[in-house]
């Protein structure tokens, strides 16, 4: 192989994130709603009937099917399917930012606003929705707490391949972790986490309004 065939293999390549293909990717939902004090961020209580992260609160959202045309697709599918809401009601703004997660998933992130003039909670994911004044969360600090990452090698693990062996200094991780609170509700872990950049975003860049 020489030089220009190496570089016609690549020429037509768009890079993508290493071993995304083995990774699981969620599209989610963060819904703003419009009510007479102005806009408010919708979050769901999951039923205490699912299998995980029962009774949590969290934003509309679930794995990306194989039929979904895109992200995009999946994030109004999966708040369709969870509100109730027909999906001409929910209209995407604009993207946020992307996350891979340390557990080996990819989430996409899309704010949208949603008509509630029609809903039908499906309740065997969501127990009850609440909102939430968006003036109110950009005001908001939330606590910060922190947990340790730390990897933990199979017994059969290869040590002997490896430089130090069994005294390898593996590389920890601390990841923070968000807290929000509003009357009796506490809003953490990846919804806290999507909740902050977007807040994050507003605070950084103001709106500008025509004059």
């Amino acid at each position: 192989m020489n030089i220009d065939e190496l570089k016609s293999v690549f020429l037509h390549r768009t890079p993508d994130i290493l071993g995304s293909e083995n990774l699981s990717k969620f599209s989610l939902l963060l819904p703003l709603v419009q009510k007479e004090d102005g806009l408010h961020v919708l979050f769901e209580v999951r039923s205490l009937f699912m299998r995980r992260q029962p009774g949590e609160i969290c934003f509309p959202g679930g794995k990306i099917d194989l039929d979904d045309p895109d992200p995009e697709f999946a994030a109004i599918r999966e708040a369709h399917e969870e509100l109730g809401v027909p999906a001409e009601n929910i209209d995407l703004l604009f993207p946020l930012d992307f996350m891979l997660s340390p557990f080996g998933t990819i989430i996409y992130t899309y704010a949208g606003m949603i008509n509630l003039s029609e809903m039908n909670l499906n309740k065997a994911e969501v127990d009850e929705i609440f909102t939430v004044p968006l003036d109110f969360l950009l005001k908001a600090v939330p606590d910060i707490h922190y947990i340790q990452l730390r990897p933990e090698p199979d017994e059969n693990f290869p040590f002997h391949l490896i430089s130090q062996g069994k005294e390898y200094n593996w590389q920890t991780k601390s990841m923070e972790e968000y807290f929000y609170f509003y009357e009796n509700r506490i809003i953490w872990g990846l919804t806290a986490r999507i909740l902050k950049h977007f807040l994050d975003v507003i605070r950084e860049h103001p709106p500008v309004l025509d004059k």
